[in-house]
């Protein structure tokens, strides 16, 4: 009778609550609802990074970038992949070490302590929220400049709604869109570098002598950095992908340097077609290098290469965010109910359509370069996090040298970014880390 009892008194999955709040030291277990399943294997899992990194980006950041550091393009380009690319590793070795959903939250949580591991998350969240919505702003533009914002609020509906369907379609889905836009931003490359340009098409336009500076080079690599943040994707999707040990860092490694490459060939092409004066002033970069090159025809191409690039960013980026939501509310950072797992495709979906939900409002409100500029700063953080947490793996010397340039390049790019981003970001984290401390006071 008495193991009766006992047995009677045990609570049986999914049927009681707990009765009292977990205390603000001790993280509740994982219940099975709020778990993923891996099913992301190296191609979708390049297919997402790609997606993420070859998107909007690559159609919206050149031009600002050009008008920062001018003649030097070229040098704030390379500051930008040496940081990514020192991020990008850093992110691989705590990927390896943490392999569950939520990126630099769940690392520096664990690596740092819960704080900056809150910081890390909310940084994130509000730094790539708003890139979602100059995303969705870019696939208007390109898609019915007259009705940027309805169509702006249309794709980000469409783009939630394929999140909802599952990951793998998602990742598959991605990977179609990028391997498209790879391909015609190919051919406008190999057009630039076979068409006889007219007088004025010259790549030396602007004399560094007489160009903007350090500074202008570190604020254009800053802005740049907003088109190669998406490498984080694989990362935040670890819980998600197979074998992450071997996957996530292969995967990453692929997706950065097909990315530098592009967009190395690109900005020659840019430049080359339309000067560095040309290029800082266009806001239909790639299109007006197409005209530039007598291609009038191609321009509908662009443009539809366009949409699909930002919709496929837009798709990654969103799932991203809903992933370090989850992790968030399962460690009751935000609110537990967006922990919720949809078990038949096993995907966050609460947390997915928060994200949406916020999104749309941005679009509502934000204004496409102001959007970059908050979203490169609350990154340019959340990637400091990482580097310091990865500083702490140990003492393996690579590691560590990534380490230190990725802490250093992330510090030297967000203070160099326009004041009016720094002063955002800086009040959106304080006000996040605010509300997060008074919670944690009040906390039972």
């Amino acid at each position: 009778m008495a193991y009766l009892r006992a047995r009677a008194a045990r609570p049986r999955p999914g049927r009681q609550r707990p009765q009292h709040r977990p205390s603000r030291r001790r993280r509740p277990p994982v219940s099975a609802s709020t778990v993923l399943a891996r099913r992301l294997g190296l191609l979708e899992s390049v297919g997402v990074g790609l997606a993420a990194m070859v998107g909007a980006g690559v159609f919206a950041a050149f031009p600002p970038a050009a008008a920062a550091s001018g003649s030097l393009l070229w040098l704030a380009l390379l500051l930008a992949a040496l940081v990514a690319w020192c991020n990008a590793f850093s992110s691989a070795r705590l990927a390896v070490h943490h392999p569950r959903s939520g990126g630099t939250y769940v690392y520096a949580g664990a690596q740092l302590g819960p704080l900056w591991g809150f910081l890390a998350g909310w940084g994130f969240v509000v730094g790539k929220t708003a890139s979602c919505a100059a995303m969705a702003w870019t696939v208007g533009a390109y898609a019915w400049p007259e009705h940027q914002r309805e169509v702006a609020l249309l794709a980000t509906v469409v783009v939630v709604a394929l999140d909802v369907v599952g990951v793998q379609r998602s990742a598959r889905v991605a990977l179609a869109g990028v391997l498209v836009v790879l391909a015609v931003l190919v051919a406008v490359v190999l057009a630039a570098a076979l068409t006889p340009l007219a007088a004025g098409g010259d790549p030396s336009a602007g004399d560094p002598a007489d160009g903007p500076g350090p500074l202008g080079v570190l604020g254009g690599a800053g802005l740049l950095f907003f088109a190669f943040a998406g490498y984080a994707r694989l990362a935040t999707l670890g819980e998600e992908v197979r074998d992450p040990g071997r996957t996530i860092p292969r995967a990453v490694a692929i997706a950065l340097l097909v990315t530098v490459a592009v967009y190395a060939a690109l900005a020659w092409a840019l430049v080359r077609t339309l000067g560095v004066d040309g290029l800082a002033g266009s806001t239909d970069a790639v299109a007006d290098a197409v005209r530039a090159l007598d291609l009038a025809a191609w321009v509908p191409v662009v443009r539809v290469v366009a949409v699909l690039a930002a919709a496929g960013a837009l798709l990654t980026v969103v799932l991203g965010i809903s992933r370090t939501t989850l992790a968030m509310a399962r460690n009751g950072d935000l609110p537990r109910a967006l922990a919720r797992v949809e078990p038949r495709r096993q995907v966050p979906v609460r947390a997915q359509l928060a994200v949406g939900a916020v999104v749309v409002v941005l679009v509502l409100l934000v204004d496409l370069r102001e959007a970059i500029g908050f979203s490169s700063f609350a990154i340019l953080v959340y990637y400091l996090l990482a580097n310091l947490s990865a500083w702490t793996l140990g003492p393996h010397p690579v590691t560590r040298v990534t380490a230190a340039v990725g802490a250093v390049g992330c510090v030297a790019l967000a203070v160099s970014l326009p004041w009016t981003s720094v002063l955002a970001g800086l009040l959106v984290l304080g006000v996040g880390v605010g509300v997060h401390l008074v919670r944690r006071r009040v906390a039972p």
